[in-house]
């Protein structure tokens, strides 16, 4: 189950997010009973979560909570069930550094998703080597997303 509860105080298409949040579960083959939340917050509450958890000042874009530590199974093994966590994303920041990152403010947000969910799967980006397998992962993931996504669909224009 995901749930998303919107405290930031701006508008974001939560729907979508939930959206993605199942399309990557599934690719991901997590067990589609399995607990996902998504909060997003406003800066000065990120900037809370930042320092309380991190020890780092001001707000960051997105930070993970993962409870149960799930990992995505191997091709032989079933997929988990239990408590993925809790990944909380601030719009505010998303959308001020979109454009650094050539991207627009939803699209952002959908990628800091994906960032977030594969931090509760255990992916780290602190060495190179996971950093690359963990953005290898992320760009996937969002490329076959834009490719399936449903709001998108009905706007390729049809041959005749």
């Amino acid at each position: 189950m995901i749930d998303i509860n919107n405290e930031s105080g701006v508008e974001v298409d939560e729907l979508s997010l939930v959206a993605l949040a199942r399309f990557a579960l599934d690719r991901l083959r997590i067990h589609p009973q399995a607990d996902l939340s998504i909060l997003l917050v406003d800066e000065t509450t990120m900037a809370d979560y930042h320092e309380r958890f991190m020890d780092l000042p001001g707000p960051t874009d997105v930070m993970s909570f993962p409870m149960d530590e799930l990992r995505a199974p191997e091709e032989d093994e079933e997929p988990p069930l239990g408590l993925l966590g809790d990944i909380v994303i601030c719009p505010q920041v998303t959308r001020a550094q979109a454009a650094e990152n050539g991207r627009e403010a939803d699209a952002e947000a959908e990628y800091l998703l994906i960032h977030g969910l594969l931090h509760l799967l255990g992916h780290d980006h602190a060495e190179p080597e996971e950093k690359a397998i963990m953005f290898g992962l992320n760009d996937q993931i969002i490329a076959a997303w834009e490719l399936a996504r449903p709001d998108r669909s009905a706007q390729v224009p049809r041959r005749p």
